[in-house]
């Protein structure tokens, strides 16, 4: 039986997504444990600089980059260079953990519903978050 982080790693390459940008914690041992040979982890040392490299990647390429933060406090870190990448309008998928192990899933937009969504998966295809 395949776990969640099979499944997550199947579908991120049927997307063609096996490039991760992130900056690593002990909340994202788990994820990086027998870390698939066929993708690459950029590793940068702070979020900022993590979700400017990836907002330059996905603009280069012209597709989606997927970018791993440290917990909840990493994602406030990284609020500045993700307003320039919503602004810029660039195809982001952010992931964190916000502590306590539960896995948190955005995109790059930020708006004033953001707060009220923090810790529960939510997708955006427009300019805001959608309401929950």
């Amino acid at each position: 039986m395949k776990t969640i982080r099979d499944v997550t790693f199947d579908l991120l390459r049927a997307f063609d997504m096996t490039t991760i940008f992130g900056n690593v914690g002990s909340t994202e041992e788990t994820f990086l444990k027998n870390f698939p040979s066929d993708f690459r982890y950029i590793l940068g040392l702070q979020e900022a600089s993590v979700v400017g490299m990836a907002d330059g990647f996905a603009q280069s390429t012209r597709r989606p980059a997927l970018v791993n933060l440290h917990t909840g406090a990493g994602l406030g870190n990284a609020m500045g260079t993700l307003l320039t990448a919503f602004q810029n309008k660039t195809p982001l998928i952010i992931t964190w953990c916000p502590g306590m192990g539960r896995p948190g899933l955005r995109t790059s937009a930020v708006s004033r519903e953001s707060s009220a969504l923090c810790g529960r998966p939510a997708f955006c295809n427009g300019p805001s978050l959608p309401k929950t």
